[in-house]
């Protein structure tokens, strides 16, 4: 069939104008006051990549010593065969946004925010295909335990509601989560990976058959989903009720040592996202200062966190917390009744737990803005005096192979 002139110049006016307003579509689609947050986000983690990383210290300093190379025993033979699989499924776009250096920066450039206004590098699991994202759940299954992998599906299925309340694709969705390598993984080297999402980030380093998980952030919003493909989807509930039954079963005067205030109005600062350096005291009450039943109580509120590890490497690092449990410190911002929002701190000089009920963030259909809830919860765990993302072990191994 002979198409005419006419008919040309019109298709091609028709098309011209179809592509102007997808472009222009496409333009207008980031929301300006999202574009804002999103350079205010990056202008934080610039600055806070600027700053040589020291480690969560309190205000006498860094402790040395803490954190010795050595074998614990346990097996990371799985993990390690579980990272060079997922490594091999990925083509060398995907290696090349997706792999680094053991010591690269990009370990500390992480943010529980979501990823419309904190982008991230590497690879999300949702342009993954199936074989590629069936490796990348292996080794997320290899390295957590049973608990650790499913709080971790339910922390992504809450981005699923956010998204089902909100209808905002560029900031929620199930499989906005991305992964990095760090390091060549090897039987006696060190190397690691991270996944990286709105209230979901680990941070996992391996050296030889020694593990260490943090910075971890672990939260999300609604803590329990009323509707949608998820209803019924529940987190964080072991977390917040261990640490309310734990300062319930303080007597009055040991409340008084714990509390910090009681009133809690506002979301408490917490080691999250740029805060690699914070400097943070002991607060609150100590270990030794606890009856046989509540250090039993605060062991129990630390393993709901470490828990989260693969089981042997867990009862390693409870096992090294542990040693200090006397100087281990629980602090308290809130009340203490039932259904009472509240922040806690577990603090000694091998962990840092944090606990917040948030003020409500994209959940303002459903709470009142500016008044903390608990259908928003954040928590971080942290390895104080230098030992995140493994450091401390990382520079006494290239401290060694230096001679």
């Amino acid at each position: 069939m002979r198409i005419s002139l006419p008919h040309v110049v019109k298709l091609t006016v028709v098309v011209a104008a179809t592509l102007s307003a997808w472009v222009g579509l496409s333009q207008s689609q980031y929301p300006s006051n999202l574009l804002d947050q999103k350079g205010n986000f990056s202008r934080g983690a610039a600055v806070a990549l600027g700053e040589p990383f020291v480690g969560v210290t309190t205000s006498a300093g860094k402790v040395s010593g803490l954190y010795p190379v050595r074998s614990t025993g346990v097996s990371t033979e799985l993990i390690l065969t579980a990272a060079k699989a997922f490594l091999l499924t990925l083509n060398t776009i995907d290696l090349s946004r997706a792999h680094f250096a053991i010591d690269d920066p990009e370990w500390r450039d992480w943010s529980n925010v979501d990823v419309g206004i904190f982008p991230r590098r590497g690879v999300s699991l949702e342009e993954l295909n199936l074989e590629q994202k069936a490796a990348a759940w292996n080794l997320l299954e290899q390295s957590l335990s049973t608990k650790g992998l499913e709080q971790t599906r339910a922390i992504m299925r809450t981005e699923q509601t956010l998204f089902e309340l909100n209808d905002e694709p560029i900031r929620y969705g199930e499989e906005k989560y991305y992964i990095t390598m760090m390091g060549i993984p090897s039987a006696d080297g060190p190397w690691g990976w991270q996944l990286d999402g709105h209230h979901l980030v680990i941070n996992f380093f391996v050296l030889g058959d020694q593990v260490v998980m943090t910075p971890a952030f672990w939260g999300g919003e609604p803590v329990t989903a009323q509707s949608g493909k998820y209803a019924g989807n529940t987190i964080m509930q072991p977390e917040q009720n261990l640490g309310l039954a734990l300062m319930q079963s303080l007597d009055s005067d040991q409340q008084a040592l714990a509390t910090l205030s009681r009133d809690k109005i506002r979301n408490y600062p917490m080691a999250a996202a740029n805060a690699d350096n914070k400097i943070q005291d002991y607060e609150g009450i100590s270990g030794a200062d606890l009856g046989s039943s509540q250090r039993l109580a605060l062991l129990d509120v630390i393993r709901a966190y470490i828990g989260n590890i693969r089981e042997p490497h867990a009862a390693v690092t409870m096992e090294e917390i542990a040693v200090h449990l006397d100087n281990t410190f629980f602090a308290w911002v809130g009340g203490v009744d039932d259904d009472a929002v509240f922040y806690y701190r577990v603090h000694s000089p091998v962990i840092m737990i944090e606990f917040d009920h948030q003020n409500p963030v994209g959940t303002l259909m459903l709470n009142e803005r500016g008044v903390p809830t608990r259908d928003h919860i954040h928590t971080v765990v942290r390895t104080p005096n230098g030992n995140d993302y493994g450091k401390d072990l990382l520079g006494q191994h290239l401290a060694s192979k230096a001679h």
